[in-house]
């Protein structure tokens, strides 16, 4: 049977019930994909400006839709986010060294074919540090972030595709498995949380959500299933950073340095697209 955190009438008391079945927690915790959760917007993040613009496609031709290539933020460290949980940096370290069979999702639907976006050659995730303000948020301070780099194909997610293509996706949310946690609460007569406390607050970018809350857990190594995008996540900080389309013969040539090695690779992508042209002199 699950255990359920009760509504308590103080502070004193819920830390108290906390501590007391830390373990049990942490086990449910573990046992379970942790996935979005639409009611869970951060009250301080929410009031800060977001100025992050989700474009559309570069060079986008409706007439000639193929592929588009996305760079999404499928999540952020250092943010308290609606499960109680502060995700740290280094966190996905093991897991993307590990795990070569990570997703692009549409909303978490793992066990459906049309709801893949992208796998395999198609994506490629990793860990990238930003200040707050490249992700669109007027807030202080940096965050860990992990990044899909995904190739999203029409042919593979039409519905996504034209979702992407359209600047329409600006929320993302990561599927995981929690590996290593631990409890942090705000009360001295709990040494070790506390301890946790003290040593994690100051970097923690929502630190009045924290403070006001008075606990969360943190979690310093998670298993990456997949990356979906969501309508809205348990972290906003987790947008759509660009979305470029298929490059024109002009772009492939510009490209193209004789001294790099992939000289040779993108003069035979402009043989490829000028053999699929028509054209009519």
């Amino acid at each position: 049977m699950k255990l359920e955190i009760p509504n308590f009438e103080t502070k004193k008391e819920l830390f108290g019930f906390l501590v007391k079945n830390k373990e049990t927690l942490i086990t449910q915790k573990k046992s379970t994909i942790k996935y979005a959760d639409s009611l869970g917007f951060s009250p301080v993040l929410s009031k800060a400006p977001f100025n992050l613009e989700t474009s559309k496609a570069d060079n986008y031709d409706p007439n000639n839709p193929d592929e588009i290539q996305v760079k999404a933020v499928i999540n952020t460290t250092n943010i308290l986010d609606s499960h109680g949980d502060v995700h740290l940096p280094g966190i996905w370290t093991k897991s993307l060294k590990e795990n070569k069979r990570i997703m692009h999702l549409q909303e978490h639907k793992s066990q459906e074919f049309d709801k893949i976006i992208s796998s395999g050659k198609d994506l490629v995730a990793s860990v990238k540090t930003y200040n707050l303000s490249d992700l669109g948020f007027d807030v202080k301070g940096t965050t860990q972030a992990l990044v899909f780099d995904s190739t999203v194909k029409k042919s593979r997610n039409p519905y996504m595709f034209d979702q992407y293509s359209k600047g329409y996706v600006d929320n993302h949310s990561v599927g995981m498995r929690y590996v290593k946690m631990e409890l942090a609460v705000d009360d001295k007569d709990f040494e070790k949380e506390k301890d946790f406390f003290d040593k994690y607050i100051d970097q923690i970018i929502n630190r009045k959500d924290a403070e006001e809350q008075g606990y969360f857990w943190i979690v310093t190594e998670a298993k990456v299933i997949e990356g979906s995008a969501v309508p809205n996540g348990s972290n906003p900080i987790t947008p759509t950073m660009s979305i470029k389309g298929e490059p024109t013969i002009l772009e492939l040539i510009n490209g193209i340095d004789t001294h790099n090695e992939k000289a040779a690779s993108r003069t035979f992508d402009i043989v490829s697209m000028i053999n699929k042209t028509n054209f009519n002199f």
